[in-house]
């Protein structure tokens, strides 16, 4: 039987590239062997230099594989190229593409890509055009082949109103744009993402679907993604959650108990929103048996 993945989404650091902390929480985490781990990019790309200084700096240093989060809401076609060309040129491989969300006080490019489906074919197209300028670029893209990641929302996607099997029949129509796996949005239920993983599997839907869990530890944590993303944890377990003398620890079990069921069921693997925290990241995949307590 196959190991399941482990992979951590990563936020870069507020100030600057070389932020000795968010050093040390990637030295914490890639001790474990993630199989990669993701770098955000905020929306409108506010933070998109050091967003690429920091996935450049892992493709050079770290022995792992960094996937790039890029959006394409509110920059033009031209800027969303560069910044394709300025990932590739730096040797990154592997990406997730985002529509993302139009910034506040910005008006939309008239050429601006509309959906992460466009995305995906420019990725693509940008990757082809390298390998056909370049015998060197071909020969990489051979041995190590571009990958393009989505999203997906495993109970529908309230930013945009779509039920779960809507997000069903967007994931077909990335898949058949040329997405290679898709990672799902945060969920705290396993009933959840099992559902929709079987709906899938019946739509047709092949790829990967990695499950996304944010560790269940802090309620003002919980109550501000829920906030954003408009995903919540049941209500009895938030309660619990809010009174215990020790809701890290009831978290982190709750979080454990999530990853052991999905990974049982057959989830290829977990992606962990870390929110640039080691240990309980750590503490959850201790939790869920997928490493052992001594290596946080």
């Amino acid at each position: 039987m196959s190991t399941p993945t482990i992979s951590f989404e990563l936020m870069p650091p507020r100030t600057s590239c070389d932020d000795p902390s968010f050093w040390e929480t990637v030295d914490n985490l890639v001790a474990v062997h993630p199989d990669f781990v993701s770098v955000t990019y905020g929306a409108g790309g506010h933070n998109r230099d050091t967003a690429h200084a920091v996935t450049a700096r892992l493709v050079r240093q770290a022995p792992i594989r960094p996937l790039a989060h890029l959006t394409c809401v509110g920059a033009s076609r031209t800027e969303t190229t560069e910044v394709i060309d300025s990932y590739l040129a730096s040797g990154v491989r592997s990406f997730l593409a985002l529509r993302g969300d139009q910034p506040q006080g910005r008006a939309a490019s008239p050429d601006a890509l509309k959906s992460s489906i466009e995305l995906i074919a420019l990725l693509r197209s940008r990757e082809a055009l390298r390998c056909a300028e370049s015998a060197s670029a071909a020969l990489r893209s051979a041995v190590a082949p571009l990958i393009v990641s989505v999203a997906t929302f495993p109970a529908g996607n309230p930013a945009a109103g779509t039920t779960p099997t809507q997000e069903v029949e967007r994931l077909l129509v990335k898949q058949a744009a040329g997405a290679s796996f898709a990672i799902t949005q945060l969920f705290y239920d396993a009933d959840i993402y099992l559902n929709f993983v079987d709906e899938a599997r019946q739509a047709g839907v092949t790829i990967p679907i990695l499950a996304g869990i944010l560790p269940a530890t802090h309620p003002r944590r919980l109550r501000r993604v829920a906030e954003l993303t408009g995903v919540a944890p049941d209500p009895l377990f938030m309660d619990a959650l809010e009174n215990a003398a020790d809701p890290a620890s009831l978290g982190i079990a709750e979080s454990g108990r999530v990853i052991e069921r999905i990974l049982a069921a057959g989830a290829p693997g977990v992606h962990l929103y870390t929110f640039n925290q080691a240990k309980p990241t750590l503490q959850v995949l201790a939790a869920a048996n997928l490493i052992k307590p001594e290596t946080i």
